[in-house]
């Protein structure tokens, strides 16, 4: 028998680590607007030495603002800051403090009325209420005793946010030492709550409670549920009529009720059903050329307090109380040339996009262009992870409309003249020759296939039948009327 002893070991070993630094300016880089202004509200609330400042007005001052400070290049070691060289090089900051939001002069400033709004609108929303909370509510209103109030709570523990069951009675018995039968009497209890078919097993079980509380569990409908609903979601009409003895067209009048109830009765509680989109970027053509714009106004304008530049030059302050301000005035400095790199860098990738699709902006998607985000890493001399976290979750205003930075990013293909097409031109496409179809004679992928040929875009069968996929559009045979 091997005896297992602890000891220590030297090894040595190459491994690359983060530094906090760098890790903070990552994390700013890839945080859209609105998640930003919470990060540097927080570091206001935590950090004495930032102050929130008023935000610079447009005039002759854009016009002495210093270059902005260069970014550092990605393939430059992270250094220990030189307190005494930076803090030299922030009093000049601080004193040319628009030069981090002169890329906005051109953008309609954020007032105070405009504040005000805000901040009425978003004291008015009301807060969603999850569906277990709903449930919750509705769980001392079912006249249960103290421990089948439990076994409730227990299996509304166990309802997914679409409102199924996910764990089954027989594991819940298992886990909890409770006969099936009496879970089972908890879980009839909680499926006659608000909203009708939750805790059901899987979807049949969803739509026979919504049929039941109908007074239909006895109709047609419900057993085409039962037994025919893989036929019903292939449109079999003519099979289940057979089998059921009953025309088409009553077998169609069932299919119609089904299609009426809701597969995910949880749907309406989803936490992530309301989503709200900034563009922090906008687009807009001048004089003939695109110019990009960062809209700043919408970030806190943030500077290092005079206060604790003043306690730093004053004698008479304490050795501990200097270290202290050091450490604090040292974070500060660094969330402001991290806030200030990120928008450089975003405004770089985006310059660059303007300059690749630029047919895009002047004609729309049938002349967006395929694009990769090693190539305008490469284009920039910067690393493909940072166009990644750059692009992440920022949208940009555009004169076709509002986009995500990543839509701009796809392959694609060659045409018959032998230009590139980006792919979601190839879906453009796929989904108008379905929108023109008839619907007695709906297209296939091969004869779409042939049609995307015919218009110059050279595309394989099973490459039609992907996008269609991704575009959430049905097989021929089950778009036919």
């Amino acid at each position: 028998m091997v005896q297992q002893v602890l000891s220590q070991v030297q090894d040595q070993r190459l491994q690359m680590i983060l530094a906090p630094q760098l890790r903070q300016s990552l994390e700013i880089l890839q945080l859209p607007v609105l998640e930003l202004q919470s990060v540097i509200q927080q570091e206001l609330e935590q950090n004495p030495a930032l102050e929130e400042c008023e935000a610079p007005q447009e005039g002759a001052a854009a016009e002495n603002a210093p270059e902005p400070t260069p970014a550092v290049p990605e393939t430059e070691p992270v250094k220990e800051m030189d307190f005494k060289e930076d803090y030299e090089v922030l009093l000049k900051l601080d004193d040319d403090w628009r030069e981090f939001y002169q890329q906005s002069q051109s953008v309609q400033r954020w007032t105070a009325d405009d504040e005000e709004r805000r901040e009425y609108f978003m004291d008015s929303m009301a807060l969603s209420e999850s569906l277990q909370e709903h449930l919750m509510g509705q769980l001392p209103m079912a006249g249960l005793g103290q421990e089948d109030r439990r076994l409730g709570e227990l299996l509304i523990g166990s309802i997914t946010s679409d409102g199924y069951l996910s764990t089954s009675i027989e594991e819940l018995a298992a886990s909890t030492g409770y006969s099936m039968q009496k879970l089972g009497e908890i879980l009839a209890v909680i499926q006659g709550f608000d909203p009708v078919g939750v805790g059901a097993r899987d979807l049949s079980d969803c739509l026979m409670l919504q049929l039941k509380r109908r007074g239909l569990d006895r109709s047609p409908a419900a057993e085409m549920v039962r037994r025919f609903l893989d036929d019903l979601a292939a449109r079999k009409y003519a099979h289940i009529a057979k089998e059921m003895n009953l025309s088409v067209e009553a077998v169609q009048e069932a299919a119609r009720l089904i299609g009426s109830l809701e597969p995910k009765p949880g749907r309406a509680f989803a936490s992530d059903s309301t989503t709200y989109i900034h563009p922090e970027i906008t687009v807009t053509k001048v004089d003939g050329e695109y110019a990009v714009l960062l809209d700043d106004d919408h970030l806190p304008h943030i500077r290092i307090s005079r206060h604790y530049h003043k306690l730093l030059e004053d004698p008479n302050t304490p050795a501990e109380v200097k270290n202290y301000v050091q450490e604090k005035i040292k974070s500060g400095m660094f969330l402001i040339k991290s806030i200030n790199q990120r928008q450089q860098t975003i405004a770089r990738i985006v310059k660059e996009l303007v300059k690749t699709q630029r047919d895009f902006l002047e004609h729309g998607l049938s002349h967006l262009r395929p694009l990769t985000m090693s190539a305008i890493a490469d284009e920039l001399g910067i690393h493909e992870t940072t166009v990644s976290r750059a692009i992440a979750g920022k949208y940009v205003e555009t004169p076709q409309g509002i986009y995500d930075l990543k839509y701009f990013f796809a392959s694609g293909y060659s045409n018959a003249e032998g230009q590139l097409v980006s792919n979601k031109t190839v879906k453009d496409a796929i989904a108008n020759l379905i929108a023109r179809e008839s619907s007695s004679q709906p297209l296939s992928d091969q004869a779409i296939a042939e049609s995307l040929k015919e218009s110059g875009y050279s595309v394989a069968r099973r490459t039609v039948a992907k996008y269609r996929e991704e575009l959430k559009i049905l097989p021929s045979h089950l778009r036919k009327a």
